[in-house]
């Protein structure tokens, strides 16, 4: 008898990232989700919505590189410990990610790089289609004084947009 329960109990620890992982990754994520929405703290919503983000990604990425993740024997298990640390109150990883991550990225947009800019050639000789090259073109087309007029009025829309973001973050404070 006490052969067969070593044998359970290492099956069970050979197998853990399989059935700890939907727990950790789905079913507890999934009360907590339904129990944020009935909370009004907006601390344990941002929590949860940027978990069901980095839960997508992380979704995607494994669809997109499952071949070559098949390779990684220590993948479910590394996966596994990343989500408990996203998933787990203690350490509130998915609200460490967003504060640190994900809102810088968004609350300086002149910061960040436009991901769907794509430059197109036209054939092998002919200028790549960047933004240098469209500046100026613009800058050909309508002078440098119109190029001016039009940095200022991006920058004043970037101010505008700033400050009303932080108008509307007052009116959710608790």
């Amino acid at each position: 008898m006490g052969s067969s329960t070593g044998d359970f109990l290492k099956v069970i620890l050979k197998n853990i990232d399989v059935l700890a992982g939907p727990v950790v990754s789905l079913v507890y994520p999934l009360y907590a989700s339904i129990r944020a929405i009935e909370t009004k703290s907006p601390e344990d919503d941002r929590q949860w919505l940027t978990y069901w983000i980095l839960y997508s990604m992380i979704t995607l990425f494994e669809l997109t590189f499952a071949k070559l993740i098949e390779w990684i024997p220590f993948w479910s298990y590394a996966k596994l410990i990343a989500t408990c640390w996203l998933v787990l109150p203690y350490f509130s990883g998915a609200s460490y990610v967003y504060e640190h991550y994900v809102r810088p990225f968004y609350m300086n947009p002149q910061q960040t790089v436009n991901i769907w800019y794509v430059p197109r050639k036209k054939d092998i000789f002919s200028k790549p289609d960047d933004i240098l090259t469209a500046a100026e073109k613009y800058i050909e087309e309508n002078g440098p004084e119109a190029f001016e007029k039009l940095i200022s009025k991006s920058d004043r829309e970037a101010r505008y947009r700033s400050s009303s973001y932080s108008f509307y973050e007052d009116d959710y404070r608790y």
